[in-house]
């Protein structure tokens, strides 16, 4: 029987922002992390917990208590002796972001080495969210065990959402990566692709392609492609739900993770996967008109609850 909680899995990272000059403002995110801070921020009461490996060094310790003093935590998550967290700085061009990485050797590649802690992590939760992230910095074993944690959670009935998140630097061929989303669908219960990913990965020509293509996998699905609309497809009906146009965006970082979180809180409180889409364009457009990944709890609130 699923609890009540909510997991995420993957790699936070420490994020470098808001460069003015030599200075950089520093802060935690990632692209499961930013989902489960939305979820968090639009689910009450429900426990949230980061599932991922971390080290023992300040920074390491910094970002457990972080997470703490936001009523997150990390369940099983080992504690690596001599590990460290990744590390990633975000450039801005206007409102759109690049990003430099140093993650090589960071501690979440290991968020898979007990099998008994990655299990204990995912007992008794209502939802557990993961990405192709996830998956891309794992080796093909750990991924493996991952899956496998994933399915047993499922089977006990927690919900299980997946965000393809393709990123082809972090893959060693395309069809690795194919491989390993495909196995990760084989899982869940809702899919959060974006579109242009899809089309980069499995070559699909319109949004609607990508739709049709993951619901013989997945029940629900839903294509997000940035300003145009999201396509959902649930039990093989198709609906646009048009996004929320910002003129002036400040940053677009973590804009598709909120929306993830918001729409997966909303499901979660029962909400039809189209209302839960307008909410969740509207709690996007409120986190690109901040700076940095993470957006206040209020702000998401805010927009969440809007009419």
């Amino acid at each position: 029987m699923a609890g009540n909680g909510v997991a995420s899995i993957g790699e936070c990272m420490l994020e470098l922002s808001g460069q003015a000059g030599p200075n950089w403002r520093m802060g935690f995110a990632g692209d499961t992390f930013n989902t489960l801070w939305a979820l968090h921020a639009l689910s009450g009461d429900r426990p949230a917990t980061y599932v991922s490996a971390f080290g023992d060094d300040p920074f390491s310790r910094d970002q457990i208590d972080f997470f703490a003093k936001n009523g997150i935590g990390i369940g099983a998550s080992p504690v690596i002796s001599g590990a460290r967290p990744g590390l990633y700085a975000i450039t801005l061009t206007g409102a759109e972001r690049s990003f430099t990485y140093w993650r090589g050797d960071a501690a979440a590649r290991q968020l898979a080495s007990d099998a008994a802690a990655l299990a204990k992590s995912l007992e008794n939760q209502a939802l557990v969210y993961f990405s192709g992230i996830t998956l891309a910095i794992l080796d093909e074993a750990a991924r493996k065990t991952l899956l496998a944690a994933v399915a047993e959670a499922r089977a006990a009935g927690s919900l299980v959402a997946f965000d393809p998140n393709y990123r082809p630097r972090l893959w060693h061929s395309r069809e690795d990566a194919q491989a390993a989303i495909l196995a990760a669908l084989a899982v869940t219960d809702i899919a959060l692709p974006t579109f242009p990913d899809e089309q980069m990965l499995f070559g699909d020509t319109v949004p609607q392609a990508t739709a049709e293509r993951l619901a013989k996998l997945v029940r629900e699905v839903v294509v997000k492609n940035g300003e145009e609309p999201a396509l959902i497809c649930e039990n093989g009906k198709q609906q646009n739900v048009p996004a929320v146009h910002v003129a002036a965006p400040v940053d677009t970082t973590g804009a598709g993770d909120s929306f993830n979180g918001a729409y997966l809180a909303a499901r979660l409180a029962g909400h039809a996967p189209t209302e839960a889409a307008f909410r969740a364009h509207r709690v996007a457009a409120a986190v690109v008109q901040v700076r940095g990944a993470l957006a206040p709890f209020e702000v998401l609130q805010t927009a969440f609850k809007a009419a």
